[in-house]
């Protein structure tokens, strides 16, 4: 579980075949206080601890998580959001988080607005009904606020407000159009849209 505020921005510096996808991430964590088995959400994906070194922890990513994930996001020298597993009693600073991906957007406009950026990202239309205006979405581990929702033929853009401090302390810094994200919706609209699906069937 998470709230996807980032604490960290990591650098994949190896990536190897293992069976699965084997990735050494750099980070600035004391890895002494992370344990073997430990879950830290890697831009939105919860992935498992297998080993670790000196400013280093290692993680196996299975093919089917590769294949439900941002493209290019397993390469060496990605950078990607870090965020440790949420312990009883933190601070719950944005919004729970499981780390699973539900879908990948792409990025459509990155503009500078009024000192912040405007970030729209087109999504499939299978997740139109799972967002709302002021509603929450994690975008590559990041809880954001949703400010606008405009649906299209093809499926759905996501309208989002990225300030600088938020910019700064993510990977959104470097973002570009055209770039793959992944998303997950808010668990609560997951749970809402179910019993919506089953209201009057019993």
């Amino acid at each position: 579980m998470f709230t996807g505020i980032v604490t960290d921005i990591g650098t994949i510096a190896a990536a190897s075949r293992q069976g699965d996808l084997r990735v050494e991430i750099s980070t600035c964590y004391d890895v002494d206080t992370i344990d073997l088995g430990a879950s830290i959400s890697c831009s939105g994906v919860c992935l498992t601890v297998v080993d670790k070194g000196a400013g280093r922890v290692a993680f196996d990513v299975s093919a089917e998580t590769v294949s439900r994930t941002a493209a290019g996001m397993w390469t060496e020298g990605r950078r990607l959001n870090l965020e440790r597993a949420l312990r009883l009693g933190d601070e719950l600073g944005g919004h729970i988080v499981t780390g699973h991906v539900d879908g990948v957007g792409t990025v459509s406009e990155w503009r500078e607005e009024g000192g912040s950026h405007r970030l729209i990202i087109a999504a499939d239309k299978d997740l139109a009904p799972y967002v709302a205006a002021k509603g929450s979405i994690t975008v590559d581990g990041v809880s954001l606020t949703v400010n606008a929702v405009e649906d299209t033929a093809r499926g759905v853009n996501l309208h989002l407000n990225i300030i600088p401090h938020t910019a700064a302390v993510t990977t959104f810094g470097g973002i570009e159009i055209g770039q793959a994200v992944n998303l997950e919706i808010d668990v609560l609209a997951r749970y809402l849209q179910r019993m919506e699906s089953l209201r009057g069937k019993a």
